[in-house]
C-alpha cells in the first residue's frame, strides 16, 4: 500500500472512530422503539403494573436500585424521551429521597456519555461552522460556563436532551459540566421524585373521575414557579457582576 492509500485508510479509521459513539446513540434509540420499549415507559403500563413492581422492589431492593440506575442512564444517553416519567416512577417505587437521589446519579452519568459523544463527533465541526455572533456567545459560555450550565439545568426552559448535546459546541470541562449537572437538577429531580412519591392518591383520584393520569396531573403551577424562582436566584451573581463591570468602566 502506497503512503497515499495508507493515509487515506487511517482518515477513515479516524472517522469512525470519531463517529462511533454517536452511532451508537443513535442505533440504541433506533433499536428502543423498533423493539417498542417506548410503550412500557407511559402511565398506562405504570398503573397497569404497579402492585407487581412494588413487590418486586420491596423484595429485592438492590437488584432493583442497580436496574433502575442502569435504566435511567441508558434513557438519557439514548435520548430517550421518558426523563420525567422515569423519575416519577424513581419516586414511586424507592420514595422521595432514594428515588431522587438515585436518578441524580443516574441523569448525570447519561448526559455525560451523550456530551462526550456530541463533543468527539461534532465539537470541531460545530465550532467551524458557528459565525461570529455564535463564536461570541461561545466565548461567555465558557467563561462563565458552570453558572450558565446551572441556570440551565435549574430552569426547564429546553428539553434535556436538548442542554445535554448544546456545551459540546463550547470548550466545556468535563468536571465543570458533570458538577453543574448534578447540582442543577438536583431540586427538580427531587420534586418530582416526591410527586412519584404520592401517585398512588393521584391514581385513584384519576379514576374516581373517569379519566387517564397524565404528568399535568403532577406538575403545578407551583412547581413551575418555584423552578423559575431557583433559576432567578442562580443567575444573580451573574448580574452582580454585570453591574460591577459596568460601573468600572
Amino acid at each position: 500500500m502506497d503512503e497515499d492509500g495508507a493515509m487515506k485508510t487511517q482518515n477513515s479509521a479516524g472517522r469512525i472512530r470519531r463517529f462511533a459513539p454517536i452511532g451508537v446513540i443513535v442505533g440504541g434509540l433506533a433499536l428502543g422503539y423498533y423493539f417498542g420499549l417506548h410503550q412500557y415507559l407511559s402511565f398506562e403500563s405504570l398503573i397497569e403494573h404497579r402492585d407487581a413492581l412494588k413487590a418486586y422492589v420491596t423484595d429485592n431492593i438492590v437488584v432493583a436500585s442497580l436496574i433502575y440506575l442502569l435504566a435511567y442512564t441508558a434513557a438519557v444517553a439514548f435520548s430517550f424521551p421518558a426523563a420525567s416519567l422515569l423519575t416519577i416512577l424513581g419516586g414511586f417505587l424507592f420514595g422521595w429521597f432514594m428515588g431522587g437521589t438515585l436518578t441524580a446519579f443516574a441523569a448525570t452519568i447519561g448526559a455525560s456519555i451523550i456530551f462526550l459523544a456530541a463533543r468527539t463527533a461534532m465539537g470541531d465541526f460545530l465550532k467551524k461552522m458557528a459565525g461570529p455572533g455564535v463564536s461570541k456567545l461561545a466565548h461567555s459560555f465558557e467563561e462563565n460556563a458552570f453558572g450558565f450550565l446551572l441556570v440551565l439545568r435549574l430552569a426547564p426552559v429546553f428539553p434535556f436532551f436538548v442542554i445535554n448535546i448544546a456545551p459540546a459546541l463550547f470548550n466545556v470541562p468535563l468536571r465543570i459540566y458533570v458538577a453543574a449537572t448534578f447540582i442543577g437538577i438536583l431540586p427538580g429531580t427531587y420534586a418530582y421524585a416526591y410527586l412519584g412519591q404520592g401517585l398512588d392518591s393521584v391514581i385513584l383520584s384519576a379514576k374516581a373521575a373517569g379519566r387517564d393520569i397524565s404528568v399535568s396531573d403532577l406538575v403545578t403551577t407551583e412547581l413551575t414557579i418555584a423552578f423559575a424562582a431557583l433559576a432567578v436566584v442562580a443567575a444573580i451573581p451573574f448580574v452582580i457582576k454585570k453591574i460591577r463591570a459596568g460601573r468600572e468602566i
